[in-house]
C-alpha cells in the first residue's frame, strides 16, 4: 500500500481483511452469504482500532455455566466443548495477528451470575465455572482471551444483590421487551429460543407441560432483560470494543454471531450439550444422551471430557452388544 494512500482507505482495507476472519464462523439464520461490507457496524469499529495501531478487542457474552439437565451436559465444570472453543478463539485472535500485527483480544463476559437464579443454577456452580475457564486458559496458554464477569464489577458483593442492582440500572421494562417481541421477527426467535432452551434444562419439574410451558415464556423475558442489562454493563466497561454474540444474529446487526464449534442446531453451545468426536476425528455438539448413544466416554484429569464414536458402542464397534 502506498505511503499516499487516503488515511481511512488503509484501515477500512485491513479491517476488512480481519472481517473475511470471521465470516466463514457466523451465526446466522440467514442463508445468503454476505461480504464484509455488509456489516457496517463491525467494519467501522474494527477499522477504529486499526487507525489507533492498536489490538483489535471483542467482547463474546456467554460461557455462563453448564446445563442443569444431566441429559444434556457432562457435569457443572468445563469440559471438553469449552476447551475446544477456547481454543478456536484464540486461534482466531492469532489469524487476526498474522494479518495484523497488533493482534486481538476476546474478552469472555461471563453471565451465569446475571441470570442464575432465573435458569436454575446454583451460584457456586457459577462461580466454580467461571474460576475453572480462567484455569484451563491459563492451562492451554491462550494468551489473547480474558474472562470478564459480575465480580469484576460489583466485587464480593451477594449474588442477589449484583442481580438487583444490574436489572434496576440497566434492564428494559417488560413492557418494553414484550412490544419489541411482537413487533420483530428477530426478538421473537430469541425468545422463543431461550423459552425451549428453558423448557429443555428444566429436568426435575413435577407439573403439568402446559403449566412448565407458561413459566418458561415468563422467564425467558426476564433472561432477556437481565441479558440486556448485562451487554449494557459491558458496553460501559468496554465502550470501543466489538460486540460477538453466542445467537445468531441476521447479517448487517450491530452483534455479530459466531459459531464456536459445529453443531446441528445454530443455537446449540457448549454448555448446553457434550462433545463428540467423530470416527472422521472432527468435532461436534450434541446433547449428552444422544452422544452416550454414539461413542464412549472419555475422561481427562479424573473428569468427565467428551465422547468417541471410536471407541465400545461407537459407529466403529458396531458389534457392541
Amino acid at each position: 500500500m502506498p505511503l499516499t494512500t487516503a488515511p481511512d482507505t488503509l484501515p477500512t482495507r485491513v479491517g476488512t481483511q480481519i472481517l473475511n476472519l470471521l465470516l466463514p464462523h457466523h451465526r446466522t439464520g440467514d442463508r445468503t452469504p454476505a461480504t464484509a461490507e455488509a456489516f457496517p457496524h463491525q467494519l467501522r469499529r474494527i477499522s477504529a482500532f486499526v487507525r489507533d495501531g492498536s489490538p483489535v478487542v471483542f467482547t463474546l457474552p456467554g460461557f455462563p455455566c453448564k446445563s442443569p439437565n444431566p441429559a444434556k451436559v457432562l457435569g457443572h465444570l468445563p469440559d471438553q466443548g469449552e476447551r475446544l472453543s477456547l481454543t478456536f478463539l484464540n486461534t482466531l485472535c492469532t489469524r487476526i495477528e498474522r494479518t495484523y500485527p497488533p493482534g486481538a483480544r476476546l474478552i469472555i463476559c461471563s453471565d451465569g451470575h446475571v441470570f442464575g437464579d432465573l435458569i436454575g443454577v446454583p451460584d457456586d456452580h457459577i462461580d466454580a465455572y467461571a474460576d475453572d475457564l480462567r484455569t484451563q486458559i491459563a492451562r492451554m496458554g491462550l494468551h489473547r482471551l480474558s474472562v470478564f464477569d459480575l465480580r469484576g464489577v460489583l466485587g464480593n458483593l451477594p449474588h442477589d444483590t449484583k442481580r438487583t442492582h444490574i436489572h434496576e440500572h440497566y434492564a428494559p421494562t417488560l413492557e418494553a421487551l414484550r412490544a419489541e417481541t411482537r413487533a420483530d421477527d428477530q426478538a421473537l426467535a430469541l425468545y422463543r429460543g431461550i423459552t425451549r432452551f428453558l423448557i429443555e434444562d428444566t429436568a426435575d419439574w413435577t407439573g403439568t407441560r402446559s403449566a412448565l410451558q407458561r413459566a418458561c415464556r415468563q422467564r425467558a423475558y426476564g433472561v432477556i432483560q437481565r441479558s440486556r442489562a448485562w451487554g449494557t454493563l459491558i458496553a460501559e466497561h468496554h465502550p470501543r470494543a466489538v460486540r460477538l454474540s453466542i445467537h445468531p444474529q441476521p447479517v448487517g446487526a450491530p452483534r455479530f454471531g459466531i459459531r464456536l464449534l459445529d453443531a446441528p442446531d445454530a443455537w446449540t453451545t457448549p454448555w448446553h450439550s457434550a462433545a463428540l468426536r467423530r470416527t472422521d476425528s472432527s468435532w461436534t455438539l450434541v446433547p449428552r444422551a444422544r452422544a452416550a448413544q454414539l461413542g464412549r466416554l472419555v475422561r481427562q484429569d479424573g473428569r468427565a471430557s467428551h465422547f468417541d464414536e471410536n471407541g465400545p458402542c461407537g459407529r466403529a464397534w458396531r458389534r457392541c452388544p
